[in-house]
């Protein structure tokens, strides 16, 4: 009876039972986030066909972290607002580019800038716009540089509302 038992629960490949139906993806919004290096903009070479496959959109996001400098006689931290309303308007105009030119109109795309912590801002706007996956690339820092800073695609993995493709440039490659 053990054997019988056996056969049954054993499927062969290629075959369904009855019972059981194709498990179906359903992505609507990928979000991105850009930092504009190289790393970044090969993460969005995976999102434009995840999008066309699924018929989803991309929100790209760029993250301005503020600026703030120790100040001298004690006076605390003093920040530059104009260094950040100048980062925000050149990472438009690149965001921008990007729309244009890479994925132009093939996929639906939009834009968003955001100011503070990188990882902190990226999860917000994933629960605030209902992203269905986020496609994030590692700089792959490591020893002192990630001990320092953190990695903000890790801080993404490990809090995000939603699945996070991790983008690692030099691997083995599915995207041409």
């Amino acid at each position: 009876m053990a054997k019988k038992t056996a056969r049954k629960l054993t499927a062969r490949p290629g075959k369904r039972s009855r019972k059981s139906r194709p498990t179906r993806i359903d992505l609507k919004n990928i979000l991105v986030p850009i930092d504009f290096s190289e790393h970044s903009k090969k993460a969005l070479q995976y999102a434009i066909p995840f999008a066309r496959q699924f018929r989803a959109r991309i929100s790209l996001i760029y993250v301005v972290e503020p600026t703030v400098y120790p100040a001298d006689f004690s006076f605390g931290q003093v920040g530059f607002p104009a260094i950040e309303d100048e980062l925000r308007k050149r990472g438009g105009e690149e965001l921008d580019d990007l729309l244009r030119h890479e994925i132009g109109k093939r996929v639906p795309a939009k834009r968003a800038i955001r100011t503070g912590k990188a990882f902190y801002e990226i999860l917000q706007y994933a629960k605030e716009e209902q992203v269905d996956l986020i496609i994030i690339a590692t700089h792959g820092h490591s020893g002192l540089e990630h001990a320092l800073f953190g990695s903000t695609a890790e801080k993404v993995v490990r809090k995000a509302p939603c699945p996070v493709l991790v983008v690692r440039s030099g691997e083995r490659e599915f995207v041409k």
